[in-house]
């Protein structure tokens, strides 16, 4: 089920409504239902898989916790193999099976295995990295085992961030259902709020700049020059409200029924760094490769080389874990290759600010900072967005080729599906959410419009709903970036 489809719009007031209306020690049993249904709106027989990991982890969470030494890894060995196979089968086995073909091919040796014609389930990486942190929390003695196996499976299976996070940990989540939440006016219309901002940043924002950057990626070979330049830009924004937008949906909807979500988003690309990028871009999953592959690989506790190499590494799984493709793998390798850039030349480019006068400037090195960034982040994007790494190379090299004619919208729009008027409204509409980001910089947007009178606060969601309804392109409803992961 989609956040941003009409069925949504019915099923989250029913289940909110009858959320209050029964007895707590009833609820988790009902939110537990809801999520078994709201997951099963798309492939229902895969609620399979999830059963298997979570019978899987709740006992292997159980057995960790009353075993002592190597019991103890023995177990957490098992659930995290059960997890990583489960992923491995249905996520990786076909890229992994391709892969050993070209090298078997290459060395003239027999290959006989089969491709697997099976769907990826949607949200798969989301719950099992959920899933995984609970064990691994449980091993750490960080977390008491969940001994309630219904609480447990509604850990795993909480139908706001089921399917693309945020990925929470078991000492965020797992107690906040045993807690009793009564009905709070202010609680639940801040959480409308954010799932209104998040609607309209998919639906107006994101899913209107879809149609010039899918006409354009679709089918990169035939564009040029700047065409390709402002498809790879408008990406970078799509897939930002896309998945922030998401985000905002599933903490705002948390949040009406008084559960507490990590923040995923924060205006990332105010960023003035690619260290700062990745601390303000899909949080949970960050801090999650933090601290359960860079930290325990020795992270920066170690010498320079292998410290470089801990990131690498872990920007390298980071790409893999988005998507079974080279051009994923590329796209992570290309960030933990900024990283490590940046932390090889800090004093070498502080130097150069002081010696061009940018260190007395802070305002205008800020801005080249953060210019300089998003370029190197559009650049990375290029891979994550193109099909093949054929494409990705075609997309930046062809960027280079800049027009020489005066008439540059026309070639912008060449065969790429959009009117001048739809070219002109996506850049308005990047310029608007940009100077909303900027000024909340300065100034809390949410808590000033808390503060205004009825007579304005109204109006203005009004104006939002409105918006929603008449510039979102609501044809049908359009499944968000992230599920496929």
């Amino acid at each position: 089920m989609l956040f941003n489809s009409f069925t949504f719009l019915i099923f989250f007031p029913v289940v909110v409504t009858i959320y209050f209306v029964i007895r707590h020690r009833f609820r988790w049993a009902w939110l537990l239902a809801a999520s078994c249904y709201f997951y099963m709106a798309f492939i229902p027989v895969y609620i399979l898989i999830l059963f298997f990991t979570i019978a899987i982890d709740y006992v292997a969470g159980i057995l960790i916790e009353n075993a002592e030494g190597r019991k103890r890894k023995l177990w957490l060995v098992t659930s995290i193999f059960a997890n990583v196979g489960v992923l491995a089968v249905f996520k990786y086995f076909n890229f992994l099976s391709a892969n050993a073909r070209a090298i078997a091919e290459v060395f003239h040796w027999p290959y006989d295995f089969p491709l697997l014609s099976i769907i990826l389930p949607i949200g798969l990486s989301f719950h099992t990295f959920q899933a995984m942190s609970y064990t691994i929390e449980v091993y750490r003695r960080r977390q008491p085992a969940e001994r309630h196996l219904g609480i447990y499976a509604l850990y795993v299976m909480f139908f706001p961030q089921l399917v693309a996070g945020p990925i929470e940990r078991p000492q965020n989540l797992l107690h906040q259902f045993r807690e009793h939440h009564a009905f709070e006016y202010e609680r639940v219309t801040s959480g409308l709020r954010q799932m209104a901002w998040g609607l309209f940043m998919k639906v107006v924002i994101a899913d209107r700049l879809a149609r010039y950057v899918n006409a354009v990626y679709n089918d990169p070979q035939s564009f040029q020059g700047l065409t390709l330049v402002f498809a790879t830009i408008f990406f970078a924004f799509q897939i930002y409200c896309d998945f922030a937008g998401y985000s905002h949906m599933a903490i705002g909807a948390a949040r009406v029924m008084g559960f507490r979500l990590m923040k995923n988003f924060d205006r990332p690309y105010l960023s003035r760094s690619i260290s700062e990028f990745w601390s303000r871009w899909h949080i949970s999953l960050s801090t999650w490769f933090r601290d359960y592959v860079y930290i325990p690989l020795g992270g920066n506790r170690t010498t320079k080389p292998r410290w470089y190499w801990n990131l690498f590494i872990t920007f390298l799984l980071s790409g893999l874990w988005h998507g079974a493709n080279w051009t994923f793998v590329i796209w992570g390798a290309l960030n933990g290759f900024y990283l490590i850039f940046s932390l090889i030349t800090a004093e070498v480019r502080s130097a150069f600010a002081r010696a061009i006068g940018l260190a007395s400037r802070p305002t205008i090195r800020a801005a080249v900072s953060v210019a300089i960034t998003f370029t190197l982040t559009c650049i990375a994007w290029v891979f994550f967005r193109a099909s093949t790494l054929s494409d990705a190379m075609h997309v930046l090299q062809a960027s280079i080729a800049m027009p020489r004619s005066a008439h540059l919208v026309p070639l912008i729009l060449r065969d790429a599906g959009i009117s001048k008027f739809e070219f002109v409204y996506c850049v308005f509409l990047i310029t608007a959410l940009f100077a909303v980001e900027l000024i909340s910089t300065r100034m809390d947007l949410v808590k000033r419009l808390r503060e205004q009178p009825v007579w304005i606060r109204w109006p203005i969601y009004y104006a939002t709903c409105m918006a929603i309804w008449v510039l979102g392109i609501s044809t049908e409803a359009k499944a968000f970036i992230y599920f496929q992961f």
